[in-house]
């Protein structure tokens, strides 16, 4: 990825049960990666339900557009009312990175 750009770290704890909840994480990341400027995401969830996402963007305006979608905002509310414990929402500015691949 061309650097700099930025990251959006959702952490959260899920409640018991499904509800609909990964049918509907599904649906946002293909909606996601759908619109102007998404350039990725890595998700993991551990078994006690406490997961992290982090969606990538190309500026703060496409992060802001994402907030904003109709159906990611039904996903965020259902989220609130029924999905999750707790959640909290960093957005980060990435300016460097490096790894390594076998």
């Amino acid at each position: 990825m061309e650097k700099p750009y930025y990251a959006v770290i959702f952490t959260s704890q899920r409640t018991d049960g499904d509800h609909g909840y990964e049918a509907m994480a599904k649906q946002m990341v293909e909606l996601a990666s759908q619109q102007p400027g998404f350039l990725g995401v890595d998700s993991i969830r551990d078994k006690n339900g406490i997961g992290i996402t982090v969606s990538y963007w190309d500026s703060l305006e496409a992060i802001q557009q994402w907030k904003k979608h109709a159906a990611h905002q039904i996903a965020q509310e259902k989220g609130k009312q029924q999905w999750y414990e707790r959640y909290s929402v960093r957005v980060c500015k990435v300016e460097r990175e490096h790894g390594f691949k076998r």
